[in-house]
């Protein structure tokens, strides 16, 4: 049976490959007589498979020895509120400190309100007033002169911006040891980056890594430790650390996938292969885009995603047809946010070359029996 496309921006498509084998191991994991979603969390058999996601994904990203890989819950709006809790107390428990936050779309809003709770935030810069079309440059950011913290989403899934850079602190004046906290939700996995150059990277697994439910949070050791006096025992990642994610059970079965997703991963050729191919399918689209007069874009070309790409017809009048004619040939879940309108592609590791030219063949046909 040939599958549909799904261009959902999460939850979104996982590789067929995992699927299948996931299919397979359902009833039975390897001879163990019961599935991963039947197994103790502290049995041996699922401890293997914990052992084997971290190890993987830590081959994968690089990350350091000093950081540790927690698996956690909540997803990323959940860390919103566990990043300023985690990272606020310490020696300096009893201060109102605060942190700075660059808001360059929809979830980065998001962020700097939740944090609102538990610390003064500054707004260090903000691109809301260009209707976050593009990424402030750290010589425009406003910093506070010793934040808590300082906070970016690095792909914003809604509006389709994407660092290609990552801010240098330091070199923007702030103390050496002042921590870099990343959202990265929606493009880990995507391309190789240096962990060292943060403090904290967190992200909702249900769009690159895996199914909903699974909370990926990579933190330097040096961070642990600093929590609030009422963060919750779950959610405080120095005792997340120290029982190896297993202070309370775990999303297992999410846990699994993801280490499905890391061997897939692995087998394509690591994160440079994935690179080479999501630069492809979002150059294939967006060359498409630009030549067209009937689509338009308006995220700056220096910072358009490749993990979303939102994009508009020329008439919105004609987005009901356009979706409709897009489900019928098989290309599903193309609708832009309520919050934005228009379309929008994800376009995660999962979605083959494929997929994306059909999506250009469609835009093309459409164009012609609609201009």
């Amino acid at each position: 049976m040939t599958r549909p496309f799904n261009f959902s921006a999460g939850p979104a498509a996982l590789p067929a490959e995992v699927l299948t084998q996931a299919a397979e191991e359902m009833l039975d994991w390897q001879g163990a007589g019961m599935g991963v979603m039947e197994m103790s969390h502290r049995g041996r058999e699922f401890m293997s498979i914990l052992a084997q996601a971290q190890a993987d994904l830590r081959e994968l990203l690089a990350v350091p020895d000093n950081y540790r890989i927690l698996f956690m819950q909540g997803g990323a709006l959940a860390e919103n509120a566990i990043v300023p809790m985690n990272l606020l107390g310490g020696e300096r428990a009893g201060e109102r400190r605060t942190a700075d936050y660059v808001v360059t779309g929809s979830w980065s809003v998001k962020s700097q309100k939740e944090a609102r709770k538990y610390c003064d935030v500054n707004i260090a810069a903000t691109t809301e007033a260009e209707k976050f079309t593009r990424l402030p440059q750290v010589s425009e950011w406003q910093l506070s002169k010793d934040p808590a913290y300082v906070h970016i989403c690095t792909n914003e899934t809604i509006h389709g911006v994407e660092y290609f850079w990552t801010p240098d602190l330091a070199a923007a004046g702030l103390p050496a040891d002042t921590p870099l906290v990343a959202d990265v939700s929606s493009h880990v996995l995507s391309r190789p980056m240096d962990v060292s150059k943060f403090g904290v990277l967190y992200g909702g697994a249900q769009k690159n890594i895996g199914p909903s439910g699974l909370t990926l949070v990579i933190v330097r050791d040096d961070l642990l430790g600093r929590s609030l006096p009422f963060t919750p025992s779950a959610f405080d990642w120095k005792t997340v650390a120290e029982n190896d994610s297993m202070f309370n059970t775990p999303p297992t079965y999410a846990i699994y996938i993801a280490g499905l997703v890391f061997q897939w991963l692995k087998r394509q050729g690591g994160l440079v292969a994935m690179e080479a191919q999501n630069k492809a399918k979002a150059e294939l689209l967006y060359g498409y885009l630009d030549s067209s007069g009937f689509y338009r874009t308006t995220v700056e070309a220096d910072c358009r995603s490749r993990m979303n790409v939102p994009f508009f017809l020329h008439d919105d009048a004609l987005n009901e047809a356009f979706l409709t004619g897009a489900r019928e040939r098989g290309l599903l879940q193309l609708k832009g946010h309520k919050s934005v309108g228009g379309m929008r592609a994800s376009i995660y590791n999962a979605m083959p070359l494929a997929g994306v030219q059909a999506l250009v063949d469609y835009l093309r046909e459409f164009e012609r029996s609609h201009g």
